[in-house]
């Protein structure tokens, strides 16, 4: 076993935060000789130990000089996670408004390097289509889809979009521009809202130190009162493998032709999303709540088996604990010797944990001789837009690993429970469709794209805005949770009442707070009729395949569906018959994989 001359001299900082001796931690911080990112043989930087043991005054040290708050530990939780789970409002306040801080002024300072990498590559314009697709009867309609153009020249980017990000109980749709312009200083980024005529301009620097962005009250409750939760996709076990084409025996290697560009078809396999949730830090009221917001609906739970591998762990409970940072009294000696096997031992709270992993295929259309050039051109796009999207940021982590040979045209990944992401690109160079202000040259051996100064430019007669009450983008939690709450809601029956239910509030949840009214459009009033639909035929399906129980009675909101007139009933026996093939195909192809 080490002695703890071998911990001061090998982890000196981890030492007086173990002991939580802030004073001398300051002064040693002071000194700047030590590596105050250094992780331990546990996976821990010495803010991380801090968070971790609950020790405010040596938090405070590291933070005063800089500490990383944007780094993980060696099971994957972030500094901002291990302090939710001490249950300290003022210890998690302190940690929001840093990891706030360096995350804004890190992504302020690397704006201009990623222009910098892009001004030295070729320019271009491609159109970036994103459709989130599900194999769940009908949840593809309610989610969303859209077209990014993206024009690049030198150290200027332009991306337009028409999806803004989802608002509680609706998808926000609009017309806006992103524009980056480089220069030799810096960066200056343009939001053009082109249905207001407006345009925000923010000069993209490191804030000053002084700038503190203090969290809400509400925002310190609500971590406080609601699970950890973190998301990721499992790389280590990918595997990529071409796919196969033919019958009767005779298999050839598959290809597609995607946008006019012969594509090599590739599937990944062993993808693994992992969730991994924590629930030490709540009240059992607080967990409660939590449960009844996850009651599984009947569709859920058809769908279970599909796609849900669930792990659940939870550390033992002592009746009496002395230390709450140190429920089982591990000893320094102990927690930095690497030879010590801890056999489930740890400091910090006992954790209550569950994990789920859910497994599936992605697929990648590559082609060799593209035009673009992925780590050139747009993957510092894919960066850029990353900052700001959630989405972005998924699609960054897969195309990041070692991919097959070729420029990937289309790619088909998970992005959430039943719902996938397809990227493909398309319309390169506007050789396909027009677009105004973008041209191309063939030159001997080269295509070479040209784009006007107009294009990155706003539009003279647009006011200006100042003020960053001005705009409000999500940021990329808010974003992810929102999605997930989307498509979380968009399986729940909504109402009991034998109303009909309008599209927005089946995706809250609620009871119709209105009347049917006669101008409602059509479109809308068939979508509401076979969501209903399927969710009555998955319902019949799911029990009819428990033999050894009898069909409960029929929901009254099913009735009304079953009480459709003559005709209607007739349209919606036909399309619950192409979906129950669909997902009959679905669960013998899920069970052939398995």
């Amino acid at each position: 076993m080490v002695g703890v001359s071998y911990i001061q001299t090998e982890y000196p900082l981890h030492w007086l935060v173990w002991n939580n001796n802030s004073s001398s931690l300051e002064e040693e911080l002071g000194k700047r000789i030590h590596d105050k990112e250094k992780k331990d043989n546990r996976g821990r930087s010495p803010l991380m130990l801090a968070v971790t043991l609950g020790h405010m005054e040596s938090v405070r040290s590291l933070l005063n000089f800089e500490a990383n708050v944007n780094c993980e530990n060696a099971d994957g939780w972030s500094v901002l996670q291990e302090a939710v789970a001490t249950g300290d409002p003022e210890l998690l306040q302190l940690i929001l408004e840093r990891r706030d801080f360096q995350r804004y002024s890190n992504r302020m300072a690397g704006i201009p390097e990623l222009l910098q990498k892009l001004k030295q590559a070729p320019d271009f314009y491609v159109e970036m289509k994103w459709e989130f697709t599900s194999w769940v009867p009908l949840v593809s309609r309610m989610c969303p889809s859209d077209t990014y153009k993206v024009y690049k020249r030198g150290s200027n980017v332009r991306i337009d979009t028409t999806l803004l990000g989802f608002d509680h109980t609706n998808w926000q749709r609009g017309n806006r521009s992103y524009v980056f312009q480089g220069h030799n200083d810096g960066a200056t980024m343009l939001e053009i809202d082109h249905d207001a005529r407006s345009v925000y301009s923010e000069q993209m620097r490191a804030p000053p130190d002084s700038l503190v962005l203090s969290p809400s009250e509400e925002a310190i409750s609500q971590r406080l009162t609601t699970p950890i939760v973190t998301t990721y996709i499992d790389t280590d076990k990918i595997s990529f493998e071409r796919n196969k084409a033919g019958v009767w025996g005779w298999r050839s290697d598959k290809s597609e032709v995607v946008n006019s560009h012969e594509c090599k078809v590739f599937s990944a396999t062993n993808v693994e999303l992992v969730t991994k949730t924590r629930t030490e830090h709540l009240t059992e009221t607080d967990k409660e709540l939590a449960r009844s917001k996850h009651i599984r609906t009947p569709l859920q739970n058809f769908l279970q088996p599909i796609a849900d591998v669930p792990e659940t762990s939870s550390a033992p409970q002592t009746e009496e604990i002395v230390n709450s940072t140190n429920p089982t009294n591990i000893t320094p000696e102990e927690y930095f010797d690497s030879e010590i096997d801890l056999a489930g031992r740890d400091i910090g709270r006992p954790k209550e944990l569950s994990k789920k992993v859910q497994k599936f295929k992605a697929t990648l259309w590559l082609c060799e001789n593209y035009p673009l050039s992925l780590p050139e051109q747009i993957l510092p796009i894919v960066d850029l837009m990353a900052i700001s999207s959630s989405h972005f940021a998924k699609l960054r982590n897969f195309i990041q690993m070692q991919l097959p040979a070729g420029f990937p045209v289309k790619i088909e990944i998970p992005i959430f429970h039943v719902l996938n992401a397809r990227i493909t690109f398309g319309n390169i160079f506007g050789m396909d469709v027009d677009v105004p202000n973008v041209s191309h040259i063939q030159e001997e051996d080269r295509l070479t794209c040209v784009l006007d100064d107009v294009v990155f430019q706003a539009p003279p007669s647009y006011s200006k805005l100042t003020g960053v009450e001005s705009r409000r983008q999500f940021s990329t939690e808010e974003e992810d949770d929102l999605l997930q709450f989307a498509i979380q809601q968009s399986l729940i029956e909504a109402g009991t009442e034998k109303e009909e239910v309008d599209i927005w509030e089946a995706l809250k949840a609620q009871r119709p707070s209105r009347p049917t009214t006669p101008n409602l459009a059509e479109e809308e009033r068939q979508l509401q009729r076979a969501i209903q639909a399927s969710l009555a035929m998955c319902n019949h399906t799911a029990v009819s395949t428990d033999s050894d129980n009898t069909s409960p009675e029929v929901d009254s909101e099913l009735d009304m569906v079953l009480r459709l007139s003559e005709q209607e009933q007739k349209q919606l026996e036909e399309q619950q018959m192409e979906e129950q093939k669909l997902l009959e195909q679905v669960l013998q192809l899920s069970l052939t994989e398995k």
